[in-house]
């Protein structure tokens, strides 16, 4: 039985950006991706947004790893290269309504740190776009757009530098509890037995999955899984306006909102479809409701300017009747396993929290007495 020192499982951001973390700190890590290439998950099928930090429930960790992860994944993607811009955003109301809800937006954002966010009226929206309809709005300047392929391969080119190695093929069968650390059983073409010092569950949907595959590891320390399904659709016309725009948030969301991609191009989604498998085909016929919900803030929207784009699924671990759970880092204070942590429903802000996610699973495993 082969031994190393730390493994990562999952090579999408969350997975990359930790994996690089731990490999510049000095650890020996071996990266086991199940897909045949990297970031072919929730990291590739998402809006591409750098998230300001402005709606997630005060004192989370969602709400505390977004802010310090926007902060530094801008300063990683401006010394990388990796492409971005700060377009913001502006979050509307389009009747009177929801005023009272986005004001609170706003002392709710100012609360968690995001303290940069603009008041507009009706008229000052209008100026900055002309065709959006609405009443009042927040303009979000620290929000913007990145590559989301090119930060994960400036991650694994990092991560490999420090000495990382990444397997691609190779899918986590099982894991099991040891005295001497945790052994796993890696499936795929030369299937392989190995024991870690140190694992890392980054596999996004599969998390749950696997951490019921850990032999020792009580399944009341696992969470149910859910799948909430959402639609894309892209503009076929070029698109009036120059920054995101989100309605007020809505259950299981935040609203079918328009992005903008680097090239240009304008995108709308994603809705909310709750699904039982990891279905991503896309029905086509979602976009009726698309159409009425756009135009609530932009009327102008043209008949047939809809064209499918792509779905994707947000890793849930709270289903469609409950609060949206926060992300969970499971160490050993959570289970009582030296060595082992689990990163569960890692959804929405995950990728602009990655970097500050990968420094919080190095400081708990600071203070795991095998690793510390």
């Amino acid at each position: 039985m082969e031994q190393v020192d730390c493994v990562v499982i999952g090579a999408g951001v969350v997975g990359l950006a930790v994996a690089r973390a731990l490999a510049q700190a000095g650890r020996e890590v071996l990266i086991l991706e199940a897909e045949a290439a990297i970031g072919t998950g929730t990291s590739a099928r998402n809006s591409e947004v750098i998230h300001a930090g402005i709606y997630y429930p005060q004192g989370s960790l969602k709400a505390r790893l977004c802010v310090a992860g926007r902060d530094a994944l801008y300063a990683f993607c401006e010394s990388h290269g990796v492409p971005y811009r700060r377009c913001g955003k502006l979050i509307v109301a389009t009747d009177d309504s929801q005023l009272a809800g986005l004001y609170a937006l706003q002392a709710h954002a100012l609360a968690n740190g995001v303290d940069d966010l603009q008041r507009l009226n009706g008229a000052e929206l209008k100026a900055l776009e002309p065709q959006l309809n609405a009443v009042a709005g927040l303009l979000s300047p620290s929000t913007g757009i990145v590559d989301s392929h090119a930060l994960m391969l400036a991650l694994q080119g990092d991560a490999e530098t420090a000495g990382a190695l990444l397997a691609l093929l190779a899918p986590v069968e099982a894991v099991e509890v040891m005295d001497d650390g945790l052994k796993l059983e890696v499936g795929g073409a030369e299937p392989m037995t190995l024991l870690a010092k140190t694992l890392i569950n980054c596999a996004g949907h599969a998390a749950p999955a696997i951490a019921l595959r850990t032999k020792g590891l009580p399944a009341d320390k696992v969470p149910s899984r859910y799948f909430a399904k959402g639609s894309y659709f892209s503009l076929a016309t070029a698109t009036p306006f120059r920054h995101l725009v989100y309605p007020m948030p809505e259950p299981g969301g935040l609203g079918v909102h328009l992005t903008l991609d680097l090239g240009g191009q304008a995108r709308f989604g994603p809705d909310v479809e709750w699904v039982e498998t990891l279905d991503y085909a896309m029905d086509e016929r979602r976009a009726d409701r698309f159409y009425a919900a756009i135009r609530r803030y932009w009327p102008a929207l043209p008949d047939g300017a809809l064209q499918p784009a792509y779905t994707g699924i947000r890793p849930k671990i709270s289903g469609p009747a409950e609060p949206a759970a926060d992300f969970r880092i499971d160490g050993p204070a959570e289970h009582g396993i030296l060595g082992l942590v689990n990163l569960f429903g890692i959804e929405s802000p995950g990728l602009t929290a990655a970097l500050a996610i990968a420094d919080e699973v190095c400081q708990r495993l600071a203070q795991d007495p095998r690793t510390g």
